[in-house]
């Protein structure tokens, strides 16, 4: 039982950390490119979707609150990752700090656990950008068959000129007598994610540029909003005022307004916040990591944190807080302020912005593939290196075909909030990591130290853990059938090929 909680020595983390050459990951990324790498997966469905999603059906107008929450939450987890980051400039992330200081069998809990959590969050951010892509084409005349735009059995109908999904009706639509297709596959959302990881497999230096160009624009369109949002309410204060009344609704049961549907609110839009964890897994490709890790991973949380909260707090001044349960809720508000170009600018913004998130995920789960495999706990594949591309294209490739399948035939939308627990159980795990590293490794050389220990990684863990219990039933099943699948794994062979249990076996003479 011992063996099952070794932990990976900080001496062998090193050695891997110095690795250079062909076979190992090409430092090319500096400060600006980490904090643009989180804030690419950070600002993409939080804004365009789930803000007015958390509104709608949980916190009303006190979502702004809700993320205030969620961003306390995050500021803790993320000064825990920060020292993490710049003690382990190792990609891996929550799974290689789990490894460090809490065993193999943490390790692999939290690495398979990630695996879900990157998976299912680049699937269904894929048809979230497959449906704002075929929505703006559509605005410009371009209409795809429709039988290839969404998953298979699902309903489209052809309303005020666009195909869309019988799901975004508008209420009172009477659907029976539109024009109607059953979907076949979602073509859109499978090339998207293929794109991307091809991307990917070029070379992580060209994809962070390409993200950090794509960033550019999406916080151009953010700032857009941000303007003639602000500047309609300034000018219409009434409007602000009606909006805004009750700013807490009344409870109408638990998590459904009032008080406590603040927190379960911030547990909903959890998923807006997977990015900064993800800038972590990059740690080895980061030219200067002591340095530059914890100003990507703080930067982008500080940044972002402070859009959602404008960003939320100026949307449910526009609109109702009761309309804003749809897939566009962001360009319903700028149409409130009578902008013409303004609901096109914004679905533009979301198409860059879901792209992005796609491409952090991917780069996230490929990554952490690629440690669990250097550690002998997953086959050797999913850590080989492109001689000349100097990425793990073998998993990359093989992360993008199955994630771009998921999208293209299933409708994920229901298991996407398991993204929130799978992100909210990594911060458990670092936290926990970083106080216990301090207990037993006092003298250990930090180049970037979290504040206040042992409180603020006890806050991580209970704020971490409060939220993860506001999730709903169904996100602890599937996680827990996941794991399951996930022992079954490591007991049949990750066990077996071990690298740090074989290194224990030579040093006890077995």
């Amino acid at each position: 039982m011992s063996n099952l909680f070794r932990v990976k020595p900080l001496s062998l983390l090193g050695q891997e950390a110095a690795e250079s050459g062909e076979h190992s990951l090409k430092r090319s990324l500096g400060a600006i490119n980490l904090v643009m790498l989180g804030i690419g997966a950070i600002i993409g469905a939080g804004i365009f979707v789930l803000t007015g999603v958390a509104a709608a059906t949980n916190a009303g107008p006190a979502v702004s609150l809700s993320f205030v929450l969620a961003g306390i939450t995050c500021a803790f987890a993320g000064l825990c990752y920060a020292e993490f980051a710049s003690i382990i400039p190792i990609a891996g992330s929550a799974y290689t700090y789990g490894y460090a200081t809490l065993g193999e069998f943490i390790a692999w809990i939290i690495g398979w656990d990630l695996c879900l959590e990157y998976g299912f969050g680049a699937a269904t951010v894929a048809a979230g950008w497959s449906g704002y892509l075929n929505s703006l084409l559509q605005q410009f005349g371009i209409f795809l068959p429709p039988q290839f735009t969404d998953v298979y059995g699902a309903v489209l109908v052809k309303y005020q000129d666009q195909w869309m999904n019988i799901k975004q009706l508008p209420a009172g639509v009477n659907a029976a007598g539109l024009p109607h297709v059953t979907g076949i596959i979602n073509l859109v959302a499978m090339f998207a994610i293929l794109a991307i990881t091809t991307i990917l497999v070029i070379g992580i230096k060209e994809s962070a540029n390409f993200n950090s160009s794509i960033v550019f624009v999406k916080l151009i369109i953010v700032g857009i909003f941000v303007v003639i949002g602000g500047y309609y309410l300034i000018t219409h204060p009434q409007h602000a005022a009606a909006n805004w009344h009750p700013f807490i609704p009344p409870s109408e049961g638990h998590g459904h307004f009032g008080w406590l549907g603040i927190p379960a609110g911030a547990a909903s839009i959890f998923f807006a916040y997977i990015g900064f964890d993800a800038v972590s897994t990059a740690a080895q490709e980061a030219k200067n990591p002591q340095k530059d890790m914890p100003i990507g991973i703080l930067g982008s949380l500080v940044v972002c944190t402070i859009l959602y909260i404008i960003v939320s707090l100026i949307l449910t001044g526009l609109v109702n807080y009761k309309l804003l349960n749809v897939p566009a809720p962001v360009a319903m508000g700028i149409d409130v302020t009578g902008v013409s170009w303004g609901s096109t600018i914004v679905k533009i913004g979301a198409v860059f912005g879901l792209g992005t998130v796609m491409l952090v995920m991917l780069l996230g789960q490929s990554r952490v593939f690629y440690s669990m495999s250097k550690d002998g706990l997953l086959p050797k594949w999913a850590s080989a290196i492109h001689p000349k591309f100097r990425t793990p294209w073998i998993s990359t490739i093989i992360v993008g075909v199955i994630v771009a399948f998921m999208p293209a035939f299933f409708d994920v939308e229901a298991l996407s909030k398991v993204v929130n627990i799978g992100t909210l159980l990594a911060f458990t795990i670092v936290s926990a990591g970083v106080w216990i590293l301090r207990v037993r490794n006092p003298e250990l050389k930090r180049p970037f130290k979290t504040p206040l220990v042992p409180l603020v990684p006890i806050l991580g863990i209970l704020t971490a853990v409060y939220l993860m219990f506001n999730l709903p039933l169904i996100t602890w099943e599937v996680m827990l059938g996941w794991l399951a699948i996930g022992l079954i794994i490591y007991f049949g062979y990750s066990q077996k090929h071990s690298k740090v249990q074989a290194m224990a076996k030579e040093a006890n003479g077995d």
